[in-house]
């Protein structure tokens, strides 16, 4: 566009503001007041202060996916699952395919933002007689994928900590499981004090904690290229050479298991639904940062393993490592101590950022259901503290039940286990009412504003065959002959959780559950809408269109 088109536009939209006669307060406020009128549409009065916006939003989703901090932990699956090759592709072609995913479900949250999300959508979705069974099924998958994703994150950001006390020692301090665990402790309980803070300000933190993820990302790509030098290896190996060094014969077999990297990393990524109660013009802003934060992770975390892949000399040299964490083996080999103690300080901060913005999320899980009346205290779990509008007691439980999941972390294999757990629970959440969309929803849908049109059917074929398979390829060991120490603890996790949600289901909540509990009546959603329509009488329906537009363009 010329200079003097853009200066056209730019003096077209200056007369909308102006004979709308509205300030950006203003503006704000009316957009915040259609947000709430949709959501008493929906059957919920507000109850939180909308204080997110797009940039935020998206930081907290991408706080949550933490490229840079889930490549250097997530390491040991493609190192010991192909090597080279399970480094680059193991990385990209899971992260492609869980595009489609991220598309349903930003479909999804366009049409109805609630914090309720998922569950909500399937209550939504299916028919009216198994609405009450899907919502259940949905809301306690989901909510259990929180919880050992709150756990998970904890727990190798405890495992940071400690690859850092044995660097900068020089191999002196030596932490085994139970003091890791006591620093996951800490962590979850420092967590637990700042998830109860007011969301916009850990909202606007985010943003500065993203910013730095993905500065010290790219400052690491190319720093892992550069001081290499001599080691570093001929593009060839870097994209092709294949070590298998997990146990498994089948070297097809092993290149999936790859796979645990980026699906560990692409987790979480439905918070932008569960807090756009609190996000300002939610049904477009909560898709963008749904598809924006998950093709951003995808993107950024395959530069940074093609960089680790080229400076990476020897596999079997980091597998050796006794450092908990092989990427740090790595960052000394090329950086320096020095350098790689920059770089680890910066991770351990990211990393409790990440856990900060997984707190928020996983007790917006929390209080929605609770709200709904579905799990065993509700009453107390559904309660917002008056004056930082967040509810605080939701936030203490995850905290308590992550500490209570973290007993796994005395197992040699508990990321396999903690990262099995969060994949397959978060994952049947999503994909429960993605099948419903694709189903018995398929003619009663209303799309919102972000919609994926005539292509809804084949990208949730493809999302749906997708998580099929990884909800398989899940719960297999990670070598073959398992021990106790060495079982994948994932299916003990989710049986656990899904015994007891099914025997609750038929002795006690199919007489009592029926989905989601509307706390606004018929008639006060109509005063409301009647409300927003009379608040400024020189603001007419088309000028608030024009404001929102205004809004999304700037």
């Amino acid at each position: 566009m010329s200079s003097n088109e853009t200066q056209t536009a730019v003096t077209r939209r200056k007369p909308d503001a102006e004979e709308a006669g509205l300030d950006d307060h203003d503006s704000l406020s009316t957009i915040r007041h259609a947000d709430d009128v949709l959501l008493a549409k929906l059957g919920y009065r507000s109850e939180f202060k909308r204080q997110i916006s797009l940039i935020e939003s998206t930081a907290i989703v991408l706080s949550i996916l933490a490229p840079l901090e889930s490549v250097t932990v997530t390491l040991p699956f493609p190192l010991a699952s192909g090597g080279h090759v399970g480094m680059v592709f193991g990385w990209i072609i899971p992260c492609m395919l869980t595009m489609s995913v991220a598309a349903c479900m930003a479909e999804l949250t366009s049409a109805m933002p609630t914090s309720g999300g998922l569950y909500y959508f399937s209550a939504r979705l299916a028919p009216r007689r198994w609405a009450p069974l899907a919502c259940w099924i949905t809301g306690w998958a989901n909510v259990t994928g929180q919880i050992a994703l709150m756990c998970s994150s904890d727990y190798l950001t405890a495992q940071m900590i400690v690859t850092a006390l044995n660097a900068g020692s020089d191999g002196a301090i030596k932490l085994g499981l139970g003091p890791t665990y006591g620093i996951m402790l800490a962590l979850l309980v420092s967590h637990g004090i700042v998830c109860s803070f007011k969301t916009g300000i850990l909202a606007r933190l985010n943003v500065y904690y993203v910013i730095l993820n993905l500065v010290t990302l790219i400052a690491l790509s190319v720093a892992l290229l550069v001081c290499s030098g001599d080691q570093r290896v001929s593009a060839k190996t870097a994209f092709t050479k294949f070590d298998n060094n997990t146990g498994w014969s089948n070297n097809g077999w092993a290149f999936l298991l790859a796979f645990y990297a980026p699906m560990w990393t692409m987790v979480g990524y439905d918070s932008a639904a569960h807090l756009s109660e609190e996000t300002t013009g939610a049904a477009r802003v909560a898709p963008i940062a749904i598809v924006g934060a998950v093709a951003s992770t995808s993107i950024l975390g395959w530069l940074l393993y093609i960089s680790i892949s080229f400076a990476t000399a020897s596999v079997p040299h980091l597998l050796a490592t006794d450092f908990t964490i092989p990427a740090g083996q790595l960052y000394i080999d090329v950086l320096g101590k020095p350098g790689m103690l920059v770089v680890w300080s910066i991770l351990i901060f990211v990393g409790y950022a990440c856990g900060a913005a997984q707190g928020v999320d996983a007790s917006r899980v929390i209080f929605a259901f609770s709200r709904d009346n579905a799990l065993p205290g509700s009453k107390w779990w559904k309660r917002v503290h008056p004056r930082t509008r967040t509810p605080i007691h939701a936030v203490w439980l995850v905290m308590v039940l992550a500490a209570i999941l973290g007993l796994l972390s005395f197992s040699d294999n508990a990321l396999t286990s903690l990262a099995g757990a969060s994949v397959i629970a978060l994952y049947t959440s999503y994909i429960t009412p993605i099948i419903l969309r694709l189903t018995s929803g398929r003619r009663t849908f209303e799309p919102g504003p972000f919609s994926l049109g005539k292509w809804h059917m084949p990208v949730g074929i493809v999302a749906v065959t997708w998580t099929a398979f990884l909800i398989v390829l899940f719960v297999f060991p990670s070598g073959p002959h398992p021990t106790a120490e060495t079982m994948n603890y994932t299916v003990v996790v989710i049986m656990a959780v899904f015994t007891f949600a099914s025997l609750s289901w038929i002795f006690s909540a199919r007489t009592w559950f029926k989905g989601p509990v509307r706390t606004i009546g018929q008639g006060e959603e109509a005063h409301e809408d009647s409300e927003k329509l009379d608040e400024k009488d020189q603001t007419s329906v088309h000028e608030r269109e024009v404001l929102s537009r205004m809004m999304l363009s700037a």
